[in-house]
């Protein structure tokens, strides 16, 4: 089999000593791989390096045809609008200056070959649901799922050799999935996803499983790659119960082998005591009695440990990976108590069933839909209160609100997660903060990690450490897209979590098998042009 890409000897850390890979090989084939492993494993940081974009302390990457990457946290700085996030802003003014006469040397150098690439721009952002985007619209202006699509649109414009997608789903509606999912299909090129989508998953030729510093891959979809670890964690289980049983035996035979070297002992000691033998001769077979019971017992403690060695080795192969476990405060809310009002809720075109005022009443679990670009982030937003429209009022009848944002962006970069915790939490003990990251696996000097080295779920867990463990204990939470950077694992632990939560809850998602298991209470759906409305469940 060729294979596109090769990385040998790998090992990177982060400027604080932090180690992602260390020695790792791996070689992607020529078609579709998706890449998986649980948080902050080091996906991420492998598709930076074979990008270019970070560097190796050792070991090297080969790459056969130029690469594109999308990555996890798209940067929108640089692109001030979709032109220039498709990345043919340059040639496009080029081109609209030849059409107004300058007929320059430098721009018909800056146009090249892409004298349709308008044309073939609207045809790839339309291919994509992107059709109603105008290529000067502002790039602040995009909801994050349109962003992420427009970034997408930028990669297949292209056609690189190699396109490297780092969480492409995050942020994208139902209807912008399946496109996404038709257009991985599609690809005729070498393709590396990183994902936790399970649709988009079965979608690839072939899983790399990154774990515990190295890959394993495997020739088929994530659903067929999980029917072989279900066969092998089976194998697995019943190699435990053997240990097991083998253990129990040999602590056994250790009691067993106590009680018969006791019995010889008193038997020698009487023997000795009543001299019925000469006393050079029992003293020898004292000797040879001492020597064969250390012997013996030697033996059985040997046996007993490696039993004990057997047992080890078979529950780290069935071990589960890692999961965030969240304990939450207390943020019970009576039932009947007004969390929050909002009225003056208008819309360009409304239909029946719009709403004009929403109450949210105590304990209540909303889900918020809709596609991408309607408006819910905004929505979320005017909840905390910022950017309120003119003529609509928000009244919180709670004092605790905290808002999970779509892109994670509220932690202090040069900060560690303790730290980050603490500005929250500035009253709280320090070995209680301690005690509480534990709980969403920032661990002893984990929990002093510079936030701006986490990978995409471990920010999801410090930012929601520094919400719910805060001061005071949030009533009301607002999140925007919560599974996205999160491990299938972890996106149940997330769940379950939430389950547990005794305050009020609104949830942007656009995954309908992680709201099912909320208890969502009602459904709303947000449209851009019809405004609020109540729905069917997902």
């Amino acid at each position: 089999m060729s294979f596109a890409i090769v990385c040998s000897d790998l090992s990177f850390a982060w400027a604080d000593g932090t180690v992602v890979l260390d020695g790792l090989d791996a070689a992607f084939g020529t078609g579709r791989t998706g890449l998986i492993g649980v948080n902050g494993s080091g996906k991420s940081t492998l598709l930076k390096i074979i990008a270019g974009e970070l560097r190796p302390a050792s070991g090297t990457v080969s790459v056969d045809g130029e690469i594109g990457h999308l990555p996890q946290n798209l940067v929108l700085a640089g692109a001030p609008t979709v032109a220039d996030l498709l990345g043919i802003g340059e040639t496009r003014a080029a081109l609209h200056a030849i059409e107004r006469g300058e007929a320059t040397e430098e721009n018909f150098t800056a146009v090249g070959d892409g004298w349709d690439v308008e044309e073939r721009a609207r045809a790839e952002l339309d291919r994509l649901g992107l059709g109603h985007l105008d290529l000067d619209r502002t790039v602040p202006t995009l909801s994050g799922g349109e962003a992420v699509m427009v970034g997408l649109a930028a990669q297949f414009l292209a056609r690189p050799g190699v396109l490297l997608l780092d969480e492409p789903t995050n942020n994208l509606d139902l209807d912008a999935r399946r496109r996404l999912y038709d257009a991985v299909a599609s690809w005729t090129g070498v393709l590396v996803v990183v994902s936790h989508d399970r649709e988009l998953l079965d979608r690839v030729d072939e899983i790399a499983d990154l774990r515990d510093g190295a890959i394993r891959t495997f020739g088929g979809n994530l659903s067929a790659y999980e029917d072989l670890l279900a066969v092998e964690r089976e194998a697995a289980e019943r190699a435990v119960r053997v240990a097991e049983t083998d253990l129990r035996r040999q602590k056994r035979e250790l009691e067993e082998a106590h009680v018969k070297l006791a019995r010889r002992k008193r038997y020698g000691d009487k023997m000795f005591e009543n001299k019925r033998e000469p006393k050079i001769i029992m003293q020898e077979r004292k000797r040879q009695a001492q020597v064969a019971a250390g012997k013996h017992r030697l033996m059985h403690e040997e046996r007993l440990a490696d039993a004990r060695g057997r047992l080890t080795e078979a529950e780290e192969a069935v071990r589960e990976d890692t999961a965030i476990r969240i304990k939450l405060p207390a943020t019970r809310v009576p039932a009947g108590r007004t969390v929050v009002t909002v009225t003056g809720l208008t819309a360009p075109e409304p239909e029946t069933g719009t709403l004009t005022e929403l109450i949210v009443r105590g304990p209540e679990r909303l889900a918020l839909v809709g596609p991408n670009g309607s408006g819910k982030t905004t929505f979320l937003r005017m909840l905390t209160g910022e950017r309120v429209p003119e003529g609509t009022e928000v009244t919180m009848g709670v004092d605790a609100v905290r808002y999970l944002p779509q892109r994670l962006d509220v932690l202090d970069e040069d900060a560690s997660v303790l730290d980050n915790v603490r500005a929250q939490a500035p009253t709280t003990p320090v070995n209680d903060i301690r005690a509480g990251l534990a709980r969403f696996l920032f661990r002893g000097a984990r929990a002093g990690q510079r936030a701006g080295t986490l990978s995409g779920g471990e920010r999801f867990r410090a930012v929601l450490a520094s919400l719910l463990l805060a001061e005071p204990a949030p009533k009301l939470l607002l999140l925007d897209e919560p599974t996205n950077n999160l491990d299938m694992a972890g996106a149940a632990q997330l769940a379950q979590a939430l389950a547990a939560y005794e305050g009020a809850l609104i949830v942007v998602s656009h995954d309908p098998p992680f709201l099912r298991t909320l208890g969502i209470t009602r459904w709303l759906r947000m449209d851009r042009a019809s405004g609020l409305s109540e729905t069917e469940p997902m």
